[in-house]
């Protein structure tokens, strides 16, 4: 598995195939990898290559190594908060780097979230609301990292409500980024108090296992976030 002119490195290439090992399902969560030495006599490269594709398989959260006598290479549990980090990459390097804004990510969002809460509603476990209820925060009391690891929290907990890890992959990007930047360092006191105001509408129609009212106050938050993001 040599590096050929116009080819991949050699440790992308073996990365690569591994991959399509464990996204194909042939590698199972759990499962170990062959050892090091195994995937040397096997695709006729260096250790050191061997080594640069397992880090970067572990940097993509696919697998899992761990030293010492019976240490190894193993394939990850898939965790929807974990694999969502490279998405959250992307969408950042998005907004930053074309014209992609405020407008499209809000438009996701109703999209996706709207229906999305109001499947939580329906779906919704006590435990599920346990995790809503530790989500709310003060709007005058609290400082803004507190509100906004507490807004971030209640999106997260309103996708995992869903029962769907498919959405709650999609899902989470959106909520980081949408919950960063310039809500983070300029939002307004009033609008503090009308997230966390719409937050406590939304939780109690899901408490209520009332669809329509979930959603339409998931619509009117996505609403007046977008109307207020110059403001803030």
């Amino acid at each position: 598995m040599t590096t050929r002119p116009g080819r991949a490195p050699a440790y992308q290439l073996l990365a690569d195939d591994l991959r399509g090992q464990i996204t194909s399902g042939r590698l199972r969560p759990g499962e170990r990898l062959p050892t090091e030495p195994e995937l040397c006599v096997r695709t006729g490269v260096s250790r050191s290559t061997v080594r640069e594709a397992l880090r970067l398989l572990a940097s993509q959260h696919l697998i899992v190594t761990t030293r010492g006598v019976t240490g190894g290479s193993y394939v990850a549990q898939p965790d929807p908060a974990t694999l969502a980090e490279s998405l959250t990459g992307g969408v950042r390097m998005l907004l930053a780097c074309t014209p992609v804004g405020v407008n499209e990510l809000m438009e996701v969002r109703e999209m996706l979230e709207v229906p999305a809460v109001g499947l939580a509603a329906l779906r919704r476990t006590d435990e599920d609301l346990a995790v809503l209820r530790r989500a709310m925060f003060d709007p005058v009391r609290d400082d803004v990292p507190t509100k906004l690891a507490a807004h971030r929290a209640f999106h997260a907990a309103l996708a995992a409500a869903t029962g769907n890890p498919v959405y709650e992959l999609l899902a989470r990007p959106l909520y980081a980024v949408g919950n960063e930047g310039e809500l983070a360092e300029r939002a307004s006191s009033r609008l503090w108090r009308t997230v966390d105001a719409e937050h406590r509408q939304i939780l109690q129609a899901v408490v209520d296992r009332d669809v329509a009212a979930a959603e339409q106050a998931t619509r009117t938050h996505l609403a007046n976030l977008k109307a207020n993001w110059p403001d803030v």
